[in-house]
Parts: C-alpha cells; sequence; structure tokens
C-alpha cells in the first residue's frame, strides 16, 4: 500500500477494503507501524494478513481479540517459514498442548555458515547471500540472531500462549565464528547451526537463539542453503518435525495467498 501509516485508515475507508495484506519491514523494537496498520484493518471491518512477525510478537493478543470480536481473521502464515502450514496445523490439533520446539529459522545465516565452511570469509559470504536475494543490504538482523529471535518469539506466543518478550530470550549471533572453526566442526562431524530453542518450565518458557553444534547425522546437520527445520514436541507428539527444502521467493506470497483464502472462506 503506497499511503503513510497515519492515513490508513483514510485509505481503508476509500477503498472500501474487505482485505488488508500487510507487508511492511520488521520493526523489532515494537512492532511498528504493522501493529497500527492491522489494527486500523480490523477496527475497519476488513481481514488482515500479514508477513510480518512484530505484530505477532509484540500485539497478538490485542489484536486476535480485536479480530474476534469484529468478525474478521488476523492471520499470519508467512511469518516463519515462509508459507509453510505451521499456526494453520495447529489450528487443526485442538487440546494439544506444546512443551517446546527446536529448528533451524533463518536461511541467511544457513547460507553464510556453509559457504564459510567451503572456505570463504564472512564478508564473502554475505555478500554472496546478497548477491542471491537471500541477504538484504543491512543483514544485521540475521547475522545478530534478531530475525530468529523474532521468529521464535511468534511461535511461543502463538503456540505456546506464552507472551514472551525479546530481551528473554538468550541470543547470540554468528559474527564470533570463523571459517577455520566452522571447517573444524565439519570435519570432527558437529556442524554448526544457529539453533531456536524453547522449552516450558514450570509456569514459564525458557527460549535461546545461538549457533550450537549439531550431530553431522541429526536432521539439523542437513539443513543447507535456504532450507528450515522445525521439530515440536507435544504430549500427544513427543516429535513433530517439518522440514522446508530451499523455497522460492514465491513462497512467502503462497503463505499470504493461503491466508486470504482461509480468511474469505470463513467471511
Amino acid at each position: 500500500m503506497s499511503a503513510p501509516h497515519d492515513n490508513v485508515r483514510a485509505w481503508l475507508a476509500a477503498a472500501r477494503a474487505d482485505v488488508l495484506f500487510e507487508a511492511t519491514s520488521l520493526n523489532v523494537k515494537d512492532g511498528q507501524p504493522a501493529v497500527d496498520h492491522i489494527r486500523a484493518a480490523l477496527e475497519h471491518g476488513a481481514h488482515a494478513i500479514t508477513a510480518n512477525k512484530g505484530p505477532v510478537v509484540h500485539a497478538y493478543r490485542e489484536l486476535r481479540d480485536l479480530a474476534a470480536a469484529r468478525g474478521k481473521r488476523f492471520l499470519f502464515e508467512s511469518t516463519v517459514m515462509d508459507g509453510v502450514p505451521i499456526f494453520s496445523l495447529f489450528e487443526q490439533l485442538p487440546t494439544i498442548h506444546m512443551q517446546g520446539f527446536h529448528g533451524i529459522l533463518n536461511s541467511t545465516t544457513n547460507v553464510i555458515l556453509g559457504e564459510m565452511e567451503n572456505g570463504l570469509s564472512f564478508d564473502d559470504a554475505l555478500k554472496k547471500a546478497q548477491g542471491l536475494g537471500i541477504a538484504e543490504t543491512d543483514a544485521t538482523h540475521d547475522i545478530d540472531g534478531w530475525d530468529a529471535a523474532v521468529k521464535t518469539a511468534a511461535l511461543i506466543t502463538v503456540l505456546m500462549d506464552a507472551p514472551i518478550r525479546l530481551e528473554e530470550i538468550q541470543r547470540d549471533g554468528i559474527r564470533d565464528l570463523t571459517p577455520q572453526a566452522l571447517r573444524n566442526a565439519r570435519r570432527d562431524g558437529w556442524p554448526f547451526k544457529l539453533v531456536c530453542r524453547a522449552k516450558r518450565v514450570g509456569d514459564t518458557v525458557k527460549a535461546s537463539v545461538g549457533p550450537e553444534k549439531v550431530l553431522a547425522n541429526s536432521p539439523m546437520a542437513k539443513i543447507a542453503g535456504t532450507s528450515s527445520y522445525i521439530n515440536f514436541e507435544t504430549d500427544i507428539f513427543p516429535g513433530l518435525a517439518i522440514t522446508e527444502e530451499n523455497p522460492g521467493l514465491y513462497a512467502t506470497a503462497y503463505g499470504m495467498l493461503a491466508d486470504f483464502v482461509r480468511a474469505v472462506a470463513t467471511s
């Protein structure tokens, strides 16, 4: 949409919008302006569909409850693992209690680590990821673990029903890893991956994002390139894993399209 965020309500009224697709860039600090966009859409009476993780982390319960009160849908399938049906999957698994999860959710760092294992420096590996269109010009959110932490927080907030602040997630990026350390780890059968973890501990959830050595024949060690992986631990299914193999740019768009179909099908 082309209107500035302070004119969203006027735009929605002029367009008589039934659905708002929200795809602004992630604001780690407070999720704005995406939170305001979605709030405005729901108050207008439109379904709200976003690929932005910020509103899920910073305002999920408010926006969920507002959508329910207005008889509309607030959907965000493209926020984690592109268009893979993670959130909608658990809508089909009533009474399941999520105990935790672990996985690899940031493709940029996955590509960089792989290229460094092959001998490139950190800077050259980053440039290659940028040349492939995987990493943004400013890849700080990826390299320092923010993107993975926000995805982890979104999964915890929605699927574990436990809102968590980003500062509560222990976070470490990949800046301190060297090509030599990565090659040695791969040679020894324990390659490094940027791993997301969450575990229910009593009434709280403990979460972390950081580089870990993983066993070479484990599912996470086999995740390469732009692929992603998540393994959920529930009370009924001790291990429920989803692997996404090297998605194209169309995958995120598909997630938004699938949300659109879900929204209008229930209108």
